[in-house]
């Protein structure tokens, strides 16, 4: 049995709404929507690496919350988990750096309103339910 990869999504909240970001690449992906994130390193922990990955991606400072329950299939073997973030106070806006060229926020009665990438969806539903169950 090979060992399965983590990938980190970070439901990054923010005054209620969601972020959402545009994938810009690989050329497959361009043009839909995902919970941005990334592979947990070696050595590091999914809180850190969602810490990471949105310092990385969109050049803010945040902070990991929860993990929402559940983990989802992406092509093995990696497997996607998500876990809740915030702003810290002073950081910076969000902006579109690695792999995105596009950002949106989105109250949750405007959640579909984007093309989300297929493996995002039952992520994206369960962050969903997990919100509404922990304000």
């Amino acid at each position: 049995m090979s060992e399965r990869i983590v990938v980190v999504g970070a439901a990054l909240w923010h005054e209620g709404r969601l972020l959402a970001a545009r994938r810009s690449a690989p050329a497959d992906l361009a043009g839909r929507w995902e919970l941005p994130g990334g592979k947990v390193e070696p050595g590091e922990s999914p809180e850190a690496a969602v810490v990471r990955e949105l310092r990385e991606e969109l050049g803010v400072d945040a902070a990991a919350g929860e993990r929402v329950p559940g983990q989802w299939p992406l092509r093995p073997p990696y497997v996607m988990q998500v876990w809740t973030a915030s702003l810290r106070p002073g950081s910076p806006a969000p902006r579109p750096l690695e792999d995105h060229d596009a950002l949106r926020w989105l109250t949750p009665d405007r959640i579909w309103d984007v093309d989300w990438l297929d493996h995002d969806v039952p992520a994206v539903r369960d962050t969903l339910t997990h919100a509404a169950r922990h304000p």
